[in-house]
């Protein structure tokens, strides 16, 4: 008898069960004929004849007879009998040797029940496969020959979802009746599984036909729209504007998805509703809003310091720092480098010089100022909830470019102020900082924006009230005041052009020679910038219009007619006084619109050894006064007596300005050595710096606008703190040319030069 090992089949006494030839020949080498005995043994695991053991069987297994070998690689096999394997042996040709005994029934089988259960089971199927078109005649045909429950498992053995040992645990079953039982629980079990599966494809299927159609649809809808637009352009509807903006813009999804979910529920709500304006300007701004990345233009360095030249003259370091970020940004092909603070007086060019890095770099410009904002919703925006909501400067300036990668200058950094709508500078320090503006979310657009494109140009005049965070996220480039020299170039290049076009005359009928240039510069303006020879010149340029209409004939301006053009008096400088008198110094101070001289001035009048410090003084300044008549006692101890016999009066015109700064201390000490020496200073000597109790002359800032301040004065020598040496670079030529200039360590050394210290 063929031993026939087989796996994952469902096999009972009785029943008919198509099995592949396949798998006789890879099993036993050979196919058996019709009529042959034949028993299977039940594999625990699928393996192949070689890998066979005799451990991989379970204990039960079928004898029956080949029925027919069919010509589709298909044998029928009819099973008759159970068996309990005793012992299987498997030879090294792989043979396999059985030793079985017949396993018997428990009769208690019912024929009427069995053939009401076979007529039941039969009906089943007809209705789950019935209609099938596939299956339903190939079904109908086959009914006829199933004798029992047995059959039908036979018949859809490959399809049922039970493991082989649900499968074996029918098998091993010996009551006839519950065997049935199992059986037909099992085959109503896969019965109503392939009837849900069947009910899920076909509900799948529906939808994928309706998805389809759907798509189709649209496809069809959206062809004929872009027709209409096309046959009548002038017609197109606004929220029609709206779609097709938001799907050829370049949105990220985040902003897509918010405006697509705008737009829609404009639709729904109509043009009449209460919110439509609302949301009627969101759509109007986002899809105005330049959202496409702009290709990196090729940077020209040469035709860049060129441009750099024309629009400014001067700011030598200021114009290499801007070309040495303008040679990183060309060599790597993107925004790259620190955000530049520039700082100095009004009237130096900050602002300016930002429209030519834009045109430098062939990009649009925009300023955004931001003197005097308080609320945190100017950088960032409203939310949509509030009345009145709109977008943020930032986010405007970018809308009023029209490109993602303007120049973008934010003005007057240093006036920013705090209240309790909130801290703007700690609004910016997203928008400045290159790890997170790539994904700045302004309140109202509610969606990230890409800001790493944007070169950033902050200006301020002074850092003292830019908050800390802030300014870590810049770089400070300082905007020293211009030299007499610069502001006469800069008017005859710039300026005076301009006042001429402004007023519509030409050089030819109007004659202002460089004598007259100077005359403005010294004796109207007092500025560490031009903005105010640029009113002056403005002033006489109308002044000559009025004259040459009068006369229809060129106007030469000259030192008799400039005050009647100018309607106005000379500004006062302060100039150095002849000074014989002991206990007076000439400082020197910085001022947000450039450097000025100032006396200190000390006097002893009879009392108990009281100090009066007057003139509007800072903390600092005070601090520095104290701080001088120690050091002065320590220098001059025979003097002492002095302090204790008389109160000291310490006074710094003008009274009604007020003063501070870390810089007088070398003066203070100079005056109140000079009172006690009783020797007096010239007052063509000047000097700046702090001085510390170990007599040390400390560093100060402001240097070129104070040196500046000084030769206009008429000072002749100028003492500095030595840390300050490598700063006289940068000090006009003609500036430094006028003045001696000498650094110091000591305040010592300053009081043996002047000969109120013994040199000993």
């Amino acid at each position: 008898m063929a031993v026939v090992p087989v796996y994952n089949i469902l096999a009972v006494p009785g029943a008919s069960i198509p099995l592949s030839l396949e798998r006789f020949d890879k099993m036993i080498g050979r196919v058996p004929v019709s009529g042959e005995r034949v028993t299977l043994i039940f594999m625990k695991e699928d393996k192949t004849r070689e890998e066979l053991t005799a451990d991989d069987f379970y204990p039960i297994g079928v004898s029956g007879t080949v029925v027919e070998v069919g010509e589709q690689g298909v044998l029928v096999f009819r099973s008759n009998t159970r068996v309990d394997l005793k012992s299987v042996n498997i030879y090294p040709d792989h043979s396999i040797d059985l030793d079985v005994e017949r396993r018997p029934d428990i009769e208690d089988f019912d024929e009427a029940v069995s053939a009401e259960r076979l007529k039941q089971m039969k009906r089943h199927m007809l209705e789950a496969y019935g209609d099938n078109p596939q299956f339903g005649p190939m079904l109908r045909g086959m009914m006829s020959r199933w004798a029992s429950l047995g059959d039908i498992a036979g018949i859809v053995n490959r399809w049922l979802i039970n493991s082989p040992e649900e499968k074996m645990d029918i098998l091993a079953e010996d009551s006839r009746e519950k065997r049935e039982q199992k059986l037909e629980e099992l085959l109503r079990e896969n019965l109503e599984f392939h009837k849900v599966n069947s009910e899920a494809s076909s509900a799948q299927e529906e939808e994928y036909q309706k998805m389809y159609r759907e798509n189709a649809l649209k496809k069809q809808i959206e062809y004929l729209q872009k027709e209409l637009d096309n046959l009548h352009p002038e017609k197109v509807s606004d929220l029609r504007k709206f779609e097709l903006k938001i799907q050829d813009l370049g949105m990220n999804e985040s902003a897509k998805a918010e405006a697509e979910k705008v737009l829609k529920r404009l639709k729904q709500e109509g043009q009449q509703s209460a919110e439509s304006g609302l949301l009627y300007d969101y759509l109007d701004y986002v899809t105005n809003l330049p959202w496409k990345k702009e290709a990196a233009a090729a940077i020209d360095l040469a035709a860049a310091e060129q441009v750099l030249n024309e629009d400014h003259f001067g700011l030598k370091k200021v114009k290499d720092r801007i070309l040495q970020q303008i040679a990183v940004m060309s060599l790597k092909g993107q925004q790259s480098g620190s955000i530049l603070l520039f700082v100095g007086a009004p009237g130096t060019g900050k602002t300016s010089i930002g429209a030519s890095i834009a045109r430098a770099l062939g990009r649009k410009y925009v300023r955004v100022s931001l003197g005097g904002v308080r609320d945190e919703a100017d950088i960032r925006g409203h939310r949509r909830t509030y009345i009145g909501a709109m977008a943020g400067r930032i986010m405007d300036g970018i809308k009023k470019s029209g490109v993602s990668n303007p120049v973008m200058v934010l003005d007057e950094v240093d006036k920013l102020s705090t209240s309790f709508h909130g801290d703007p500078a700690s609004a910016l320090l997203e928008v400045l900082d290159p790890e997170q503006n790539h994904s700045f979310t302004d309140h109202y657009l509610n969606v990230p924006y890409d800001l790493s494109d944007v070169l950033f140009v902050c200006t301020a005049n002074s850092l003292e009230t830019i908050p800390a965070p802030l300014l870590n996220r810049m770089e400070v480039i300082s905007f020293q005041g211009y030299s007499p020299l610069e502001k006469k170039e800069i008017a005859k290049r710039h300026l005076l052009p301009k006042a001429l076009d402004g007023v519509g005359l030409t050089a030819e009928q109007v004659l202002i020679p460089d004598e007259i240039l100077d005359i403005l510069i010294s004796d109207y303006t007092r500025e560490a910038g031009v903005r105010g020879l640029k009113r002056c010149l403005d002033k006489l340029c109308r002044g000559a219009a009025v004259q040459y209409l009068r006369n229809r004939q060129p106007l030469t301006v000259t030192r008799d007619n400039l005050r009647a053009l100018m309607d106005t008096h000379p500004m006062l400088h302060r100039k150095v006084r002849e000074n014989t008198t002991p206990g007076i110094v000439t400082g020197l101070a910085w001022t947000a619109v450039g450097g000025e001289i100032l006396y200190i001035e000390t006097l002893f009048t009879k009392g108990s050894g009281k100090i009066h410090v007057t003139g509007q003084l800072g903390d600092v300044m005070k601090e520095s006064a104290e701080l001088a008549v120690s050091k002065v006692k320590a220098l001059f101890p025979e003097k002492a007596q002095l302090f204790a016999e008389n109160d000291l009066h310490i006074h710094v015109p003008d009274g009604a300005t007020p003063k501070d700064g870390p810089s007088a201390g070398i003066t203070l000490t100079t005056a109140l050595a000079s009172l006690l020496t009783g020797k007096a200073v010239p007052s063509t000597v000047a000097m700046t710096g702090e001085v510390s109790l170990q007599r040390e002359v400390k560093p100060i800032g402001g240097l070129p606008e104070k040196l500046m301040a000084a030769e206009r004065a008429g000072v002749k020598t100028v003492f500095i703190p030595a840390d300050n040496a490598e700063d006289l670079e940068d000090v006009a030529p003609e500036v430094r040319e006028k003045l001696e200039i000498i650094p110091v360590r000591e305040v010592s050394e300053v009081l043996r030069r002047l000969g109120l210290l013994e040199k000993a």
